[in-house]
């Protein structure tokens, strides 16, 4: 049973008088749900955000409320319709984008949560994914999901929840708990219980995935000891996802696109072709290259996963995801107290004339892609006397362009291929020291979205094809727009000093 609309106190009025025109796009995040509605050219015509809690019970520990998402994801969908004046009669179709990993089980029953959401930045589960590489399953697993055995994925995760929630092992094997990413439980809910689904893009997230036969591994269901019954059922990501809910939206459109955010993000960039590469800088950085039908398998520690399931086809990627970017300058904000906004933290970076040495390694629950070390812990490094606040926000500016850096060269390496450029979204986008520093490392032009909101577009862009509100990818291209484009600058001397530096301070983060 879902969750009832009148449990969560959202009340809706609709306005009847208008034929469907727009797409609606849900970007549920790890930091904040928005809603935002489309228009035909791809222009985003209105949005409504709210944040979401994060809590940490224990080091290393992330969790979020499934039933405050979920919440507060209705509640945006509400808001942004008072807001436009456009409702649901004008709503053709419903896409959904998502925080990937992040863990939900509950009960098919009475449609409850049996534990909270279990972050994708969670490490509990490191030692069940150390024993998987112990125990000689590494090779396995990377062959038949392309992922690096690691507690970022869901299988660990839902393992856990099964073994230390009481009674969870026992209704899993009569059928009674389903799991699902962050999309499944808003499809679950929006529907009316309706419909248990979830798509390529995030089933290949889950360490359960076969990302060649493109269906739950059994082998790998049995060494999880997680039951085939909690599954979703799979579909391509611009598919029929069935209708939203009158309790929700009175005249029920279809949720007819579903994609993990980094994967909508690709999509809503129209990185249709092989080597097209985008990177976004949110809470973590994510950076993603289209390989086309060929599975590159990684030997710089990237992973292989879908990256565009529609149309009929599925093109893969080569993903690396670097867990901590934009949180990066909430800790400057939050923790330190160095700075008061985001937006501040450009002019602060541009004020010194270089990083005077100084590094900050933001390895806060370990290194991600291409180091994959969970023993990994965070440090500022060279510091002297003349060092000063704008240096230590310079360092947090810069470690996001030396981390995309990293995983920019390893992704060139297994593909074989050298890009020409790389195309940006996200909040730190829009941090024109950051792009202007990634440019100059990069040696390659970094092309900055017109819009920050590319992987709500990308959601819409694949709900609009499913049901012909846009008839092909042609002319989705057509609606892609820069808003800049930073060319590389500066001398090889410096930038090799500068990477050099980088490079010995993340070894230093892995001297344990």
């Amino acid at each position: 049973m879902p969750i009832s609309l009148r449990d969560l106190n959202l009340v809706q009025k609709i306005d009847f008088s208008y034929e469907s025109s727009y797409i609606m796009a849900l970007d549920s995040g790890t930091t904040s749900v928005r809603a935002v509605i489309v228009d035909e050219y791809g222009c985003i015509v209105a949005q409504a955000s709210r944040p979401i809690k994060t809590m940490f019970p224990h080091s290393g520990w992330v969790e979020q409320d499934p039933m405050e998402i979920l919440a507060s994801q209705i509640a945006v969908m509400i808001e942004v319709q008072y807001k436009s004046g456009i409702h649901s009669d004008r709503i053709a179709a419903v896409g959904i984008s998502n925080q990937r990993e992040t863990t939900v089980v509950w009960d098919r029953e009475s449609g409850q949560p049996i534990y909270n959401a279990i972050g994708w930045q969670c490490r509990r589960t490191a030692p069940l994914a150390e024993a998987l590489v112990a125990d000689g399953h590494a090779d396995m697993i990377r062959s038949k999901t392309g992922l690096t055995p690691d507690a970022y994925f869901s299988a660990t995760k839902i393992s856990w929840i099964l073994d230390n929630v009481s009674g969870a092992r026992e209704l899993a094997e009569a059928g009674r708990l389903v799991f699902g990413t962050i999309d499944t439980w808003l499809v679950y809910n929006l529907t009316g219980g309706m419909v248990h689904a979830t798509d390529y893009t995030n089933a290949s997230r889950t360490m359960l995935f076969n990302i060649h036969t493109l269906d739950w591994d059994d082998e790998l269901l049995a060494l999880m000891d997680i039951p085939r019954a909690m599954m979703p059922t799979l579909h391509e990501s611009s598919s029929d996802f069935g209708r939203v809910s009158s309790e929700v939206m009175t005249h029920t459109p279809p949720i007819a696109g579903v994609a993990g955010d980094q994967q909508a993000s690709l999509f809503g960039h129209c990185c249709f072709d092989p080597g097209d590469t985008k990177n976004t800088y949110g809470t973590g950085c994510f950076m993603l290259m289209n390989t086309g039908n060929r599975v590159v398998e990684s030997r710089q520690g990237l992973v292989a996963t879908i990256g565009i399931a529609e149309g009929g086809t599925v093109s893969y990627a080569l993903e690396g995801s670097i867990f901590h970017a934009g949180s990066t300058i909430q800790w400057l904000r939050d923790k330190l107290g160095i700075i008061s906004s985001a937006r501040e933290t450009s002019d602060i970076a541009a004020s010194v004339p270089d990083n005077g040495g100084c590094y900050l390694v933001p390895a806060f629950s370990g290194l991600g892609a291409p180091w994959w070390d969970s023993e990994a812990r965070g440090l500022i490094c060279g510091l002297t006397g003349a060092s000063d606040r704008a240096s230590i926000v310079r360092a947090a500016c810069e470690s996001m362009a030396y981390q995309s850096y990293d995983v920019l060269r390893a992704m060139e390496a297994d593909a074989g291929v050298r890009l020409e450029s790389l195309y940006v979204d996200g909040a730190a986008s829009r941090n024109d020291f950051i792009m202007q520093f990634q440019a100059d490392l990069l040696q390659i032009p970094v092309v900055q979205s017109e819009s920050v909101e590319t992987t709500a577009l990308g959601a819409a862009y694949l709900a609009g094809l499913s049901v012909g509100f846009w008839e092909d990818r042609d002319e989705i291209e057509q609606n892609r727009t820069v808003a800049d484009r930073f060319e590389p600058h500066g001398d090889e001397e410096t930038r090799a000093r500068n990477l050099a530096g980088w490079h010995d301070a993340v070894s230093r983060t892995r001297c344990r």
